[in-house]
């Protein structure tokens, strides 16, 4: 049943339009689900039933997954077996009006001022991989964005003279975002005095943050480095990359910003019911970062 994960996956990056991080978790939630159901006699799409589907759900449930993750699989299968039926390698859907679960509400987990300063401090920054790290914990907290956006960062979408980087989402969307003069000052230390000394043989790459290697630093990494400072700075939570971006948004509200600059920052505004004030909100934008950000002046 393999055979069809894809032409399935290559339907939905074309048509469309999925993120290759979408697209491995739908190839990655598939793949473990025919498994599952090939073991339980289903041998061709079409021997798949809903008890199929409900079966494997609740091993996941039974296993302790969370809500979201169950939810998550749910809609991969949804997709596939929509997939199939387009191609009428189906005649029925197993998984047609099956409902979701409401979602697990556990409050971001948000870092005080204080300890952000403890993890911001951790790296060594006479190595160059703690100046990089550091450069790299800074910018995430003056920026807000995600840990696949900061290892995506080239060195030329970063520009700390100006203060700003741009940066692609998951979506391919690009948006501009404001950096702080302390970011800004430490990513340029990076980029000026660290950054070739971890080039090795890779001279041509592009990619503003490396490994070991030379080569781009992996979300992987990045998960071990943040996991590695958080147990110096003696942070008792257990934190993610994403708790720096939780952290950024709250510390921004806290200090008095509006909600929709810090939904512009965050790039989870609709930014076309706005594109006529362009100018104006990327302006107010920077001036409502500095005035608010506790690191950007």
């Amino acid at each position: 049943m393999k055979s069809h994960l894809q032409p399935f996956l290559h339907y939905l990056s074309g048509d469309k339009g999925l993120s290759p991080n979408t697209l491995e978790s739908y190839g990655r939630d598939v793949s473990q689900f025919l498994e599952f159901a090939e073991e339980r006699g289903a041998k061709q799409p079409e021997e798949i039933r809903r008890s199929h589907v409900m079966l494997y759900l609740g091993s996941l449930r039974g296993a302790g997954r969370a809500t979201a993750t169950l939810n998550r699989n749910a809609v991969s299968l949804r997709a596939f077996f929509h997939y199939l039926l387009k191609e009428r390698l189906i005649e029925q859907d197993p998984t047609l009006d099956m409902e979701t679960l409401k979602p697990d509400k556990k409050p971001p987990m948000v870092l005080t001022i204080s300890e952000i300063e403890q993890l911001l401090a951790a790296p060594d920054v006479s190595t160059p991989q703690g100046m990089r790290d550091r450069a790299m914990l800074e910018l995430l907290y003056a920026t807000g964005i995600k840990v696949s956006e900061l290892i995506s960062l080239n060195v030329d979408d970063v520009h700390t003279d100006m203060k700003f980087a741009r940066c692609t989402g998951t979506s391919g969307k690009e948006r501009v975002v404001p950096i702080g003069t302390i970011a800004a000052e430490s990513v340029a230390a990076y980029t000026s005095l660290m950054r070739d000394k971890l080039i090795r043989d890779h001279q041509e790459e592009q990619a503003m943050f490396l490994n070991s290697l030379g080569g781009r630093l992996t979300r992987q990494g990045f998960w071990k480095i943040i996991k590695k400072y958080a147990r110096e700075a003696n942070i008792e939570q257990d934190i993610t990359p994403h708790t720096l971006r939780h952290s950024f948004a709250a510390h921004l509200l806290e200090g008095g910003a509006d909600l929709r600059s810090v939904q512009q920052m965050l790039g989870h505004a609709d930014i076309s019911t706005t594109q006529i004030y362009n100018g104006i909100a990327r302006k107010n934008m920077k001036e409502v970062y500095e005035s608010h950000h506790p690191r950007a002046r």
